[in-house]
């Protein structure tokens, strides 16, 4: 109770407060937005602080010839031509247009998921380890079929020509 009266009439006589610094038709809006624009200037401060590019770490391996070695299938090598990491997230809808989204964004691991709408999806992890070696999980379902591959990619060096 708030002098004598229950705690539900409280609110009202607290909102008459700002009624005098208002006008009358920012009332309403004030009230109604009142939460909004404190939610965003929690925001504000994050949003304008510098940020480094979205994967960058990928941006780190050098273009040219790089070989795919499977862990798990002995003398699995696939050899392929890249002209930059991002190539490598895609490894298996090299060819195909999909959108993509960011679970894991830092200086050594990438891991992202993709979707390519008629052709299936994929998640791949990529780990640093230089600008020419990087550990490679991906898995997902191509041309309707699942795969699942693990490899160490190496840069040998350019592309032949």
């Amino acid at each position: 109770m708030v002098r004598g009266r229950p705690l539900l009439d409280a609110p009202d006589k607290m909102n008459r407060l700002p009624r005098r610094f208002l006008p009358p038709d920012l009332w309403s809006f004030g009230r109604m937005t009142g939460c909004a624009v404190a939610a965003f200037m929690g925001f504000v401060p994050s949003a304008l602080t510098a940020q480094r590019p979205a994967l960058a770490m990928l941006d780190r391996l050098q273009p040219g010839q790089w070989e795919v070695r499977d862990r798990e299938l002995a003398g699995g090598r696939t050899r392929l031509c890249i002209d930059n990491g991002r190539r490598l997230i895609q490894i298996r809808h090299m060819r195909d247009l999909c959108r993509s989204f960011t679970l894991q964004d830092t200086p050594d691991m990438v891991t992202v998921h993709y979707t390519c709408p008629g052709n299936g999806y994929g998640q791949t992890s990529i780990r640093f380890e230089s600008a020419q070696l990087v550990q490679l999980e991906t898995q997902g379902i191509a041309q309707s079929l699942p795969f699942n591959l693990r490899a160490e990619v190496r840069r040998l060096g350019p592309c032949p020509s």
